[in-house]
């Protein structure tokens, strides 16, 4: 592993984090209760009863004024919390225009749009500003059906949002039950496994529509054999179907590359550049950590319904020059900082570093740790492991994410702004929580 120095962080300290009037914690609970979920409130009361109230860089404080590591975030925080730049960008935008009235043309999101589509693979260049992952997922499917491409496919373990279209490639009983009938003609396909597609394939043909992940985040960080989006992208040429890569979680960044797609340029492997989707899915990292953005990109042919109808598929609050603005900062930010080479290296000395925390209780405790870049999983023999150990994390001021499709996997997704005494401070705490969940269970 190549190790390099990362003392100095990429983020300069150019403001102090100022905190919320305390309120009451039983006030706030009784809120969530009366007003917004019940579920919420008895989940705030185990991890403590405490109020988040302020951010910064890799840290949420709260209330009291304790502080927190966050290697949560579900991917979000790739430039850490309050980015300066970013900040900076949306503080100016709601100065001067923070809403469009949806009339004229609006500048901010034409040149969002424009940096966006010079950092995708080539020939994603049709940008479409959606407010959540789950919308860029909604925009995807649609665009297909626009296309004749009304037979879902998605992958065991997939996960894409939970909106009505986007729940029905989401592939869990768990969320999809409740809601039934979601939408009609959709199948599931093991993940990883180009032949079980192609035998699908064989007999949906060209009405299928393709929706993959380069590596499942709430699936439990899976990633698939090498080349298998190349593989996926050529069935998908050969039987005329479409194809949505998802890198909602997984792009702009987070695994030590631009996109996932990127990862298939290995060597002995397909070039990055055959893996063709019709339509790419980018958000989290997209907001800058700092206002809620997605989009659905998608090659010029792929768009065309959507470019000629510009009232075909249409949000209110789509491409607000808000949104806009940090979602231009953050891609600015992303490229100027060499945020994707740092995200690599830091990537390999912490999967490296957690690897040898892990290392005392594999075969008991703890199954695999697994990742690629800032996106690592740390899977254990037993569910109840889990919710230990994030308890015991959270108890030491270190903040992790569970896994929706994969119950016995904790899922770290730091940001790559961190520098070394808080690689030190994760690996020091996980291993203290690690002995202590250890001891418990036996």
């Amino acid at each position: 592993m190549t190790t390099v120095p990362i003392d100095s962080g990429l983020r300069p300290d150019t403001h102090t984090t100022t905190f919320a009037t305390p309120e009451s914690r039983a006030h706030v609970a009784h809120l969530y209760r009366e007003h917004l979920s019940s579920g919420r409130a008895v989940m705030g009361a185990v991890l403590g009863g405490m109020l988040e109230t302020a951010s910064d860089g890799a840290w949420i404080f709260t209330e009291d004024g304790r502080r927190y590591l966050d290697f949560g975030g579900y991917g979000v925080f790739i430039l850490g919390h309050r980015h300066p730049a970013v900040t900076a960008a949306v503080h100016c935008q709601v100065d001067a225009h923070p809403l469009a009235s949806r009339v004229f043309l609006e500048p901010v999101a034409a040149r969002a749009a424009e940096a966006l589509a010079a950092r995708t693979p080539a020939g994603l260049d049709r940008v479409h500003f959606v407010n959540s992952g789950a919308e860029a997922t909604e925009a995807g499917l649609k665009l297909a059906r626009a296309h004749g491409h009304t037979a879902l496919v998605s992958m065991a373990g997939g996960y894409h949002g939970k909106t009505m279209g986007a729940l029905s490639a989401t592939a869990n009983a768990k969320y999809q039950d409740p809601f039934r009938p979601l939408l009609p003609d959709s199948d599931v396909v093991p993940y990883g496994d180009p032949e079980a597609l192609e035998a699908l394939l064989a007999r949906v043909g060209e009405r299928a529509c393709v929706i993959v992940e380069p590596v499942q985040g709430e699936g439990g960080v899976r990633i698939p054999p090498p080349g298998y989006l190349a593989e996926v992208s050529r069935l998908c040429r050969a039987y005329g179907a479409f194809l949505i890569v998802d890198e909602i979680q997984t792009g702009l960044g987070r695994l030590g590359s631009w996109w996932g797609l990127d990862g298939e340029g290995q060597e002995g492997v397909e070039a990055a550049g055959e893996v063709t989707p019709d339509v790419l899915l980018v958000g989290k990292g997209l907001s800058g950590g700092v206002v809620p953005v997605a989009a659905m990109v998608a090659t010029a042919a792929a768009y065309g319904p959507f470019s000629r109808d510009p009232y075909l598929h249409t949000s209110t609050f789509a491409a607000s020059p808000i949104a806009c603005a940090a979602a231009r900062a953050a891609v600015e930010a992303l490229a100027r900082e060499d945020v994707v080479a740092r995200a690599r290296v830091l990537g390999e000395r912490l999967i490296e570093g957690v690897r040898a925390v892990c290392a005392p209780y594999l075969g008991g405790l703890v199954h695999e740790v697994r990742g690629r870049g800032l996106l690592i999983g740390l899977e254990f023999t037993e569910e109840r492991a889990v919710g230990e150990l994030v308890l015991e994390l959270v108890g030491r001021g270190v903040l992790v994410n569970h896994s929706l499709n994969a119950s016995r996997v904790v899922r770290l997704t730091p940001p790559a702004i961190i520098g070394d005494d808080e690689v030190r401070l994760f690996l020091t705490t996980l291993a203290q929580a690690l002995r202590d969940v250890a001891r418990r269970m036996g």
